[in-house]
């Protein structure tokens, strides 16, 4: 009997225990594109993009440089792009903003905050390799692509203007200054 009572006062602590717990998880950031990685998962790629988890908050932060490559980081993070709260874009070049033709797929009501300013706009040209010049004392993961640099980097597509433009379910987005 005294067994069963201690038992039950364990499972008793332990129930005040988990529901004293926090309600939402604990804050992180998930890079979802980046030309750095020690993922074998992920495709290296030039741009950007990172999902923040805030106070229980999902946010998308930029989208990439290829819809193809972020679609595919994405699914091999296993991450839902269709339970975000909002997107934020933080400039409007290609490396930046190209994913979001996957995003729109998955997401076509997603809210996407822009900057206000149309000063920065959609690139295109590829960039010389020369670019980025290498640093031969770091080591390799420290290195754009680990220290093999294409020679040519392909900027993304800037199609996705058509999107906003032409879409008959067109993405909520509001035009903010940050």
């Amino acid at each position: 009997m005294r067994s069963l009572r201690s038992f039950f006062f364990c499972l008793a602590l332990l129930l005040a225990a988990v529901s004293c717990a926090p309600l939402f998880a604990a804050d992180r950031v998930i890079i979802l594109y980046d030309a750095f990685s020690d993922s074998a998962k992920l495709t290296k790629d030039w741009g950007f993009s990172a999902l923040v988890e805030h106070d229980g908050k999902r946010i998308l932060f930029d989208t990439g440089n290829n819809a193809e490559i972020f679609e595919h980081n994405v699914k091999a993070l296993n991450i839902d792009l269709s339970k975000l709260d909002f997107v934020v874009i933080s400039h409007r070049h290609t490396d930046h903003t190209t994913g979001l033709k996957y995003l729109l797929r998955v997401n076509p009501n997603a809210l996407i905050y822009v900057p206000a300013n149309g000063s920065n706009g959609f690139g295109g040209a590829a960039l010389p390799a020369a670019f980025l010049r290498p640093e031969a004392s770091l080591p390799a993961e420290m290195r754009y692509f680990d220290g093999n640099i294409p020679t040519i980097f392909k900027l993304g597509d800037s199609t996705i203007l058509a999107i906003f433009a032409l879409s008959t379910r067109r993405p909520r987005y509001r035009q903010e200054c940050f």
